[in-house]
């Protein structure tokens, strides 16, 4: 992960599970610094969910003061391990709203009661990204970043019980929205009407990646990954969730 250097706090890491409405215990990772964290964060994967990669992007996170939770997002379906890619673009259309937004905020009092915040930011990365910019609007959240979150829903996801994060967007907390200038999932068309809906709010902002495609953050296993400009991100990002 090296656009996202290590901070100077000690990380601890550890894995745990958070207690649904539904009684579902949704494994998660959850990652803190030594002594007594700067701020606090709900944290949610991508489509593949919770794994290696987030485990250490939460450690990485940790290091610079940041008490983190990372929920996996489809463990209403079972045993998250068993699905694969696949799976999981299947299964989208059956993700809930409601559903989704009440584990994060289960998260976010999670890191109340364990590390002590009175804040918590959301931030997600693709489909994690979208569920941020929706949990921004929901009124738990203090701040959002979410990273190449899609703004309207592929028509491939549309099931009924989830609606475009472009719905909610005018109630955002503080957001800073990260994306590529060359991202399918986030056409132009989408980006400006997120900007229109932000219009006039001086603590909401967007940044494009010209050259940028889908992904180019997070994981530096992707052909997409670009490390100049996620360490940009990850620094804005940094500095926003710091402030």
């Amino acid at each position: 992960m090296a656009a996202l250097a290590e901070g100077t706090h000690e990380p601890f890491v550890e894995r745990i599970s958070i207690r649904s409405a539904d009684g579902t215990q949704i494994p998660a990772i959850h990652a803190r610094p030594e002594g007594v964290p700067f701020a606090a964060a709900v944290l949610i994967p991508d489509i593949m969910g919770v794994r290696p990669l987030f485990d250490d992007i939460c450690r990485r996170v940790a290091s610079h003061g940041i008490a983190v939770v990372a929920p996996e997002p489809f463990a209403h379906f079972g045993e998250p391990g068993s699905l694969d890619f696949e799976a999981r673009q299947a299964r989208m259309p059956e993700l809930d709203d409601a559903v989704q937004l009440d584990d994060l905020e289960r998260a976010a009092n999670r890191l109340v009661v364990e590390d002590g915040a009175s804040d918590v930011a959301v931030l997600g990365f693709c489909m994690g990204g979208m569920f941020a910019l929706k949990a921004a609007a929901t009124g738990r959240f203090d701040r959002a970043v979410p990273f190449y979150g899609m703004i309207r829903l592929p028509e491939n996801w549309r099931g009924g019980r989830q609606r475009d994060a472009l719905e909610t967007a005018a109630a955002a907390c503080p957001t800073l929205a990260i994306f590529g200038g060359r991202d399918a999932f986030t056409p132009p068309d989408d980006v400006e009407a997120l900007r229109a809906a932000w219009n006039g709010l001086p603590d909401h902002e967007v940044v494009v990646y010209p050259e940028a495609e889908h992904g180019f953050v997070h994981d530096p296993e992707r052909p997409a990954h670009r490390p100049d400009d996620a360490a940009d991100a990850w620094h804005r990002a940094l500095s926003f969730l710091l402030t």
